[in-house]
């Protein structure tokens, strides 16, 4: 049993300067900290107004993959995959990671023909895609509805074989465990109320528990980065919307794989316990309520019954909201803020967030230590919506019903 008095994650007492504070002790946050203290930067701290990875992150359902569309988002992901492939022994610490591989359907032949370009662009790119018909389909996952003449009949898929899913919270605690030991500090329920600032460059935080000063600020508060930002009266081009997902009763083994349906804007897949994990689009309204609706689940449930037939007599255990941080071509913003200097964003995840948190926050981290942008994470930057670069990666979101 810990005493009253003993510190979980390090200090309890604030440091009047830091290296680095990082708002948003969520998975993106946490990274961040464990890989600037990896590279020598250990004079870091973790705020939030929460418990630890109690936000985004205790509601994310925690597939992984890169089997994405564009240039610039493959490779990013494609780097995040590896790094989670080898997180349970640089840990030493189990985070779950099953390489269970992931089915996108194609329904029709305009499906078909997306299907196809993310193949060739997955491919040429270094990552395991490829297309497969309903005879290996049926092999791969035999539960599938395959029959022809159906209203959404699969008539193909993109299999992506080193797909799968991990246990959220084992790598938030994960990511924790492994920085606070380097040397970071983490601080949960402490809430960041305003910056410290000299003209256009940042010089620190304001919390409930006190002044601290630091020569880089990260925001990596997901959905509530607009919020933080604020605070010294900028905006951000995202979006707060709802997304809702529900868990089935444990059943003994029948899936194999992570199915989605980009066309249905729904997912599932089992879980090592036996449940089933269903997912769909994000919610048609901007919104801060993590509520779940009845409508969504009876939405969600009609489409993952078309694919799945099998479940219909099957019980739904419980259904949650997580919020998501949109942008308006889906892609994350991280780096440097014009007019703030001092400042990091890492945000903007949407749907995305837990599949890239290992490789984004290796790369802010190693933004902050070099002071330079790494080429991989430049097409990602705030200013490219002024300057109408945008990054389109809305083709590859199940998620992306409405928007």
């Amino acid at each position: 049993m810990f005493s009253n008095n003993t510190a979980i994650w390090g200090s309890t007492k604030l440091k009047q300067h830091y290296d680095v504070v990082i708002i948003g002790a969520g998975v993106h946050g946490l990274a961040t900290a464990y890989y600037l203290a990896k590279i020598g930067i250990t004079n870091v701290a973790v705020f939030d107004k929460g418990y630890v990875g109690g936000g985004g992150s205790a509601r994310s359902t925690a597939i992984i993959r890169a089997n994405y569309l564009t240039a610039e988002a493959i490779p990013f992901f494609r780097e995040s995959l590896y790094l989670y492939e080898e997180l349970s022994k640089e840990f030493r610490f189990n985070i779950l990671f099953n390489q269970m591989g992931r089915l996108d359907l194609g329904h029709s032949e305009s499906d078909i023909y997306n299907l196809n370009l993310r193949a060739e662009f997955n491919q040429a790119l270094g990552v395991d895609s490829r297309i497969i018909m309903p005879e290996e389909i049926k092999k791969i996952e035999p539960q599938l509805d395959l029959r022809k003449g159906k209203h959404h009949p699969v008539l193909a898929a993109l299999y992506h074989s080193p797909a799968g899913t991990v246990r959220h919270d084992a790598v938030v605690w994960g990511y924790a465990r492994a920085a606070s030991k380097l040397g970071v500090e983490i601080f949960p329920f402490t809430e960041v109320k305003g910056f410290t600032k000299s003209t256009s460059i940042i010089k620190g935080v304001e919390t409930d528990k006190g002044v601290v000063f630091a020569d880089t600020v990260v925001n990596a508060t997901a959905a509530w980065s607009s919020d933080v930002m604020s605070l010294i009266n900028m905006s951000l081009p995202i979006i707060t919307y709802p997304l809702q997902a529900m868990v089935t009763e444990p059943l003994k083994p029948i899936l194999t794989a992570t199915i989605s349906s980009p066309k249905l804007h729904a997912y599932a897949y089992q879980t090592d316990r036996g449940e089933i994990v269903m997912g769909g689009p994000v919610d048609p309204y901007p919104s801060y309520s993590q509520k779940s609706t009845l409508y969504m689940l009876e939405e969600l449930a009609t489409f993952v019954l078309e694919l799945l037939p099998c479940l219909k007599d099957v019980n739904v255990l419980r259904q949650w909201t997580g919020l998501c941080d949109m942008t308006p071509d889906y892609a994350p913003i991280m780096g440097f803020v014009d007019g703030a200097k001092g400042l990091v964003l890492n945000c903007g995840w949407g749907t995305w967030g837990f599949k890239a948190a290992p490789i984004s926050g290796k790369m802010i981290a190693n933004l902050i230590h070099s002071n330079k942008t790494p080429d991989l994470i430049k097409p990602f930057n705030l200013s490219r919506f002024k300057l109408g670069k945008l990054v389109n990666e809305k083709a590859s979101a199940t998620a992306a019903a409405l928007h």
